[in-house]
């Protein structure tokens, strides 16, 4: 007897388009969550079971164009490290639904607080995360968890996501130069991760001081 296989039939990611084509409005809608992806790549370096997409397409319905949010992380799905990486990501190859998405909002509103959250629940998106940068009266971060298919705002900044144990939040810090308020992951006691670049800074500080400890002892540094 022959075995249909219905996934044989759909089209692979590489046959798809790998975004709406529609361009970002805001720089903030790629540094913020290439910050994030950032970070994650350096505290999750061994883990081979993640994957964090920027402004990429992900495919629910090989029937309908693609949701293209600013980030999104998915757990569970195997990290390529091939030459060409995912061009897009599709749900009935991956077969994990990303367990969060990621919107920053620019100038004008792209249906962040509308069909955007309506369609991740629907979806069974379980975290929202949205950050409006200019806002000032409200808060500026909201992260939403699905319960029972309506998403419900969680208090606290940062927010600790226990499905993904880490929390998100938002400070101010330097990234590319830039100093402003920045999206991070957090330690569960509420102690942020250090970036990349924050990590080489302090490993470059540690170095200065054990040269300057071996020049108080007689030890020329620069002889090694």
């Amino acid at each position: 007897m022959l075995e249909y296989d219905a996934f044989a039939c759909l089209p692979s990611s590489e046959e798809l388009p790998d975004s709406d084509d529609t361009p970002v409005d805001n720089e903030l809608q790629d540094l913020i969550p290439s910050l994030l992806k950032a970070i994650l790549a350096m505290v999750w370096a061994n883990r081979m079971d993640w994957f964090f997409g920027v402004d990429m397409g992900v495919y629910f319905d090989p029937n309908q164009p693609p949701i293209v949010p600013d980030g999104f992380l998915s757990l569970g799905v195997e990290r390529f490290f091939d030459e060409n990486l995912r061009p897009s990501y599709v749900l009935w190859e991956e077969e994990k639904l990303p367990i969060l998405m990621l919107e920053v909002v620019s100038q004008n509103y792209r249906g962040e607080y509308t069909t955007k959250k309506d369609a991740y629940a629907k979806l069974g998106v379980l975290y929202y995360v949205v950050y409006h940068p200019t806002r000032r009266r409200k808060p500026r971060l909201e992260v939403y968890k699905l319960v029972n298919d309506t998403y419900f705002l969680q208090q606290g900044n940062p927010v600790w996501l226990p499905e993904v144990g880490l929390g998100i939040g938002m400070e101010r810090g330097i990234y590319q130069g830039i100093t402003r308020e920045w999206l991070y992951w957090y330690h569960e006691q509420g102690e942020r991760i250090l970036t990349p670049e924050e990590q080489a800074q302090q490993a470059q500080h540690r170095l200065h001081l054990l040269a300057e400890r071996l020049r108080t002892m007689g030890v020329d540094p620069d002889s090694f």
